[in-house]
């Protein structure tokens, strides 16, 4: 029940409670102003006649007037007195009657009314609330300029909507630091290590370098290379937490096919085996963070595998969107690891030294593109060893 249609019935409810105990109070009030009004005075104007005990073996007829005399003379004042009170106490009775029916029927109907309006005056009251509700739900990193500039007087709603838009300001600049940050540092860093790794290359090739110093040189080659992946996988991990710019149907089956042939030539410690089950699927986003996606999750299932080991790579579509699913072969994992693995820099057995096999950045990269598509990425372990990946796209 939302807050428009609870103020509602808070409106109808004070309503007809008040209406309740206005229509008792005038209910005792009439009530009341009858009594005085009419019977007191009936009482005056017969003297306050009660009756009085019947002459013995004599009846009054039932349709006697005043002057009208009982067997014996007696006239029958006291029972005339009695009839007239009789008749205007039952003549009060049927006012009252009337006056409590009438008042309920228009009380009904002023409440039906009073409820109508509150809705409406509620509805109006909560149409800044709509506004700044509106407003969040359409923002986003590439729409954060925007503001709700609610107008009006300095009550509630307009400081919270001042509020709002404050945060707005801040977030703005925020965003606006950290995508100055990634450009910066994707020049800043790889830069650097781009020159060490031409200079260490060229030593290589240099007749008169001592074998001492090849061999320092390709230690060190090795070293940038994976500083140089350290900072892509960085770099990608930044770029994947922001909001996907480009959009548009993607044939995810064709993205598959592409990761597969850029992981083949990769040198493998033992033979693994890619079996394929891929059924036509569409996702709309950036092709280039949807391959790069797939990529990972490849990579990770042929890194982290065993000798003549295997990999299975599943694709659907169904109703929700495009199910993808990546298993392999490998080392038994313990459950309670599993969602570890989508942290940055964890590895299996929480390994954070071993570098040479990668920076830990994989599975990270992957939740995070998969989120920023409005998807789901998420593993269970397999019970014979190993992983399966299971990463959800919308539509």
């Amino acid at each position: 029940m939302g807050l428009r249609t609870r103020l509602t019935l808070l409106y109808g409810g004070l309503f007809f409670v008040a209406g309740s105990v206005l229509l008792w109070f005038t209910h005792l009030l009439t009530a009341r102003a009858l009594n005085q009004r009419f019977v007191v005075a009936v009482d005056k104007v017969t003297g306050g006649a009660r009756p009085t005990p019947a002459v013995s073996g004599s009846t009054l007829p039932s349709d006697s007037l005043p002057g009208d005399t009982l067997p014996g003379g007696v006239l029958g004042t006291d029972v005339v007195a009695r009839r007239i009170r009789t008749d205007v106490e039952q003549g009060a009775a049927d006012v009252l009657d009337e006056v409590l029916r009438s008042s309920l029927i228009v009380m009904i109907l002023v409440g039906v009314v009073a409820v109508v309006l509150g809705y409406l005056v509620a509805d109006r009251a909560l149409r800044p609330l709509d506004r700044v509700t509106e407003t969040a739900q359409r923002l986003s990193e590439s729409t954060l300029h925007e503001r709700i500039a609610l107008r009006g007087p300095q009550d509630e709603v307009k400081r919270l909507a001042d509020t709002f838009d404050a945060m707005l300001d801040r977030l703005h600049r925020v965003f606006d630091a950290q995508r100055r940050f990634i450009a910066n540092a994707s020049h800043e860093l790889r830069t650097p290590l781009a020159v060490n790794r031409t200079v260490l290359e060229v030593s290589l090739e240099e007749p008169a370098a001592s074998e001492d110093l090849k061999a320092l040189a390709r230690a060190l080659l090795g070293a940038t290379a994976r500083y140089e992946r350290l900072i892509d996988g960085l770099l990608m991990l930044a770029q994947s937490e922001q909001e996907i710019t480009t959009r548009r149907p993607v044939d995810l089956r064709e993205v598959v096919r592409t990761a597969m042939e850029q992981i083949g030539p990769q040198p493998r410690r033992g033979k693994v085996t890619l079996h394929e089950d891929l059924y036509p699927a569409v996702a709309h986003g950036d092709p280039l963070f949807l391959e790069r996606c797939l990529v990972n999750l490849l990579e990770n299932a042929v890194k982290y595998n065993v000798r003549d080991g295997e990999v299975w790579v599943r694709l659907r579509e169904d109703d929700a969107g495009a199910c993808l699913t990546v298993e392999n072969t490998g080392p038994p994992v313990p459950p309670y690891e599993v969602g570890d693995l989508f942290e940055p820099f964890r590895r299996h057995g929480g390994d954070r030294i071993r570098s040479a096999r990668g920076a830990g950045l994989g599975l990270s990269i992957v939740r995070a593109i998969a989120v920023a598509h409005g998807g789901t990425a998420d593993a269970r372990a397999r019970p014979e060893g190993g992983l399966v990946v299971t990463v959800r796209l919308p539509r």
